[in-house]
């Protein structure tokens, strides 16, 4: 193991960008070029971060350990998509793709000839087949809602699914231009709020590929996915941001996993029908203010004199965050970009900032479909009374004022 270290900050004469120019929106990889962020070869280097930035320490640890060669280049036999998606018109346009590589499940044999030359570029998308089973699904064939084809739903609740892991890759003029703010100022912010963990972000202006530090997500394809893209496919779709908490164990102080087995129940119903089902799971967890503060939060509500209640629903959360919400919607649309979809016919969410964000985007939303009265548990009626009063879609009528004064969940030693 050499002692030298490399350092990226600084451009190499004729340097990485040089060597591997990045056209952002071309209509074909090639045209495009690789997005290397591997830290094998610094000279090939062309995009800021590293790949898989949210697992980037455990690497490191595996590195310094002994237990993986930091030379390691995988070996991509056998892990082609299992099944083909795009490319779509919207790919060709930089300003609709703005935070993640479209190319980026296509790497293996778009690259090739890059790869057996020794540039060690990575898949930031992969794609696969498998079943799911949620205890609600064969609740809902129990309760006749769902009907068991032996193709899509299997009477034991299993799902035949395809699914697509998407790592982040960040284009940052596009991203700049999508808040409307200068991207010397995003690169500055993204400097220090991260400890000055990337310099590249203010000594390489010309690199203008960020692969950040964060989870991405994983789409659930119901149906037929070859359909997506032509204009006669209907589409259903929730979008969901992670609750551990719900999603996993069944914390019922939120509506989180029942809304997503809801969401899946509708796309089960639509791929049945001869759509698309969709699912996009996004991480980021509590809001994405993580789930340390989500449980402050949870503290605070309970504790707080008068108890638990709408009306100081989301103070509660600005008390300790300084901010209600860090999801950032406005870069959600861009995976709809990517598979082409300018349609959603069943949209199985009550959120005001998703809706305007796919609309401010340009995909239409049919039917907003709001989660079942009879699937709010109990001690989640605060979030419900709290987000319909707020302006969040709903198809029952909000609150009054006086009884969103009124604790409706549970004190914190119940």
């Amino acid at each position: 193991m050499s002692g030298h270290i490399m350092l990226t900050s600084h451009s190499r004469g004729s340097g990485a960008a040089a060597a591997h120019p990045i056209q952002w929106g071309a209509a074909t990889p090639a045209q495009r070029g690789p997005i290397i962020a591997s830290v094998s070869a610094p000279q090939h280097r062309n995009a800021i971060g590293t790949h898989s930035g949210s697992y980037a320490i455990y690497r490191a640890l595996a590195v310094a350990a002994g237990n993986l060669d930091r030379g390691h280049r995988p070996d991509f036999t056998d892990t082609a998509p299992a099944e083909a998606i795009g490319p779509h018109p919207q790919w060709a346009d930089a300003r609709n793709i703005v935070s993640l590589d479209p190319y980026g499940h296509m790497v293996a044999s778009a690259f090739a000839e890059q790869i057996a030359a020794g540039v060690d570029i990575r898949p930031t998308i992969a794609i696969t087949k498998a079943h799911i089973n949620m205890p609600e699904l064969k609740a809902a064939i129990d309760a006749g809602r769902l009907r068991p084809d032996g193709q899509i739903l299997m009477a034991n609740g299993d799902v035949r699914v395809t699914k697509a892991a998407i790592d982040p890759v960040w284009y940052l003029p596009g991203v700049a231009e999508r808040f409307g703010i200068k991207e010397s100022l995003l690169r500055r912010n993204l400097f220090e709020q991260t400890g000055g963990m990337f310099p590249e972000l203010i000594t390489r202006s010309d690199l203008k590929v960020f692969l950040p530090p964060i989870g991405g997500m994983t789409l659930y394809f119901f149906g037929d996915i070859t359909q997506l893209g032509k204009p006669e496919t209907r589409v259903a779709c929730r979008v969901h941001d992670e609750c551990n908490g719900s999603d996993v164990f069944g914390s019922d102080i939120c509506t989180c996993r029942p809304y997503l087995a809801h969401g899946i129940e509708v796309c089960i119903e639509m791929a049945q029908e001869g759509g698309v089902g969709l699912v996009v799971y996004n991480r980021k967890e509590g809001r994405a203010l993580g789930e340390v503060t989500k449980f402050l939060v949870y503290n605070a509500r309970k504790r707080q004199v008068g108890g638990d209640r709408a009306e100081t629903y989301f103070a509660r959360t600005e008390c300790v965050a300084g901010v209600q919400d860090m999801r950032f919607q406005e870069l959600m649309p861009d995976v709809f970009h990517w598979l082409g979809i300018r349609r959603i016919d069943r949209w199985a969410s009550m959120s005001n900032m998703k809706h305007g964000a796919l609309v401010e985007q340009g995909i239409e939303v049919v039917e907003r479909v709001p989660i079942p009265d009879e699937l709010i548990p109990a001690d989640a009626r605060v979030e419900m009374d709290a987000k319909v009063a707020a302006g969040y879609f709903a198809t029952y009528t909000p609150a009054a004022s006086d009884e969103l004064a009124l604790p409706k969940g549970r004190g914190l030693a119940e």
